[in-house]
């Protein structure tokens, strides 16, 4: 029988955390569900632990490590169901988060995507607080969207054919791979909010891609250039200057926020990226200037500066 839910975790050396994660599957009281496991290349006992747990709901797909986007692709081949969910492998939800989001796709028929609220478990001050997204299907959800990525890959779930509509992962992109996803996605149908914390973002040692912060930024950037260059429709409908400000404007917004923490290694790139497309303000081109100096000479210029300024 085709399942309702196809739950799509990819996973490289997840010994130390995908038991939990598939035990937060394994809850879930909507139980109608797969869960495909793509293994992307692990030398650690990462497949001995999912080989040990006796539920004929999950699947294994082996890769060689190709990266998290051809992964999930893979998944989304298999998929069975006409609904999708990912997971990574370590993250985790509550027991009924696919229940309340595949009540919120089924009493709204037109919507494609139902997101919720989580929580980033393990990091310190506000970012740690439980957040609930405002909803963001309104006149203005284009714009809104392009602001940044609204909900993390885990805090949704989503028509399986407006995913295979947008092309599923762009696998040019490191980071930011599911953002696009859901740029594409959203503007096709109809989304709505389950106004709840159902989902966790676990911070710990491992690697993380969004701890890669100039990364982050600079692909977040591109996935909105790919997603306005396909649909140009919407530069217009939105306008140029707008446009401009929720993508070179933020991109060069959230390098100074680096620049004035003092953060200048991982701000330099922004900046640089900024100069060399002709991008900001004539007093930003000046701050940013520095940024194609060597780092050692960039110091000593912002070192001299602050002893002027005391």
């Amino acid at each position: 029988m085709t399942p309702q839910v196809s739950v799509i975790m990819p996973c490289l050396n997840s010994a130390h955390h995908i038991q939990r994660s598939l035990d937060s599957v394994l809850a879930q009281t909507l139980g109608d569900f797969e869960v495909l496991v793509v293994d992307n290349g692990s030398t650690d006992a990462t497949l001995d632990i999912v080989a040990a747990i006796a539920d004929a709901r999950i699947r294994v797909l082996n890769q060689p490590e190709r990266g998290v986007s051809r992964a999930r692709n893979l998944g989304l081949e298999e998929a069975r169901a006409p609904l999708i969910a990912f997971l990574d492998s370590d993250d985790t939800w509550n027991a009924d988060f696919l229940e309340k989001l595949a009540v919120a796709l089924t009493a709204r028929p037109a919507a494609i995507l139902a997101y919720c609220g989580w929580q980033n478990v393990g990091a310190t001050g506000p970012r740690g607080e439980p957040f609930v997204p405002p909803d963001y299907e309104t006149p203005d959800k284009v714009a809104a969207l392009l602001e940044g990525c609204r909900w993390p890959i885990h805090a949704c779930l989503t028509d399986a054919r407006a995913i295979r509509a947008a092309g599923g992962f762009d696998t040019r992109l490191v980071v930011a791979e599911d953002y696009l996803l859901w740029l594409e996605v959203a503007t096709r149908g109809p989304i709505v909010r389950v106004a709840e914390v159902l989902a966790q973002y676990q911070h710990h040692d491992g690697i993380q891609a969004t701890k890669n912060v100039t990364r982050s930024i600079l692909d977040t950037l591109r996935a909105k250039q790919i997603f306005l260059d396909n649909h140009p429709e919407i530069t217009t409908a939105v306008g140029h200057d707008r446009i401009h400000a929720l993508t070179w404007g933020r991109l060069i917004q959230e390098a100074n926020v680096l620049y004035w923490r003092g953060d200048i290694e991982r701000a330099r790139p922004i900046f640089r990226k900024a100069l060399l497309s002709g991008k900001g303000s004539i007093s930003e081109k000046l701050r940013m200037l520095p940024s194609l100096l060597p780092l050692w000479f960039h110091q000593l210029l912002l070192l001299a500066a602050n002893r002027r300024n005391e």
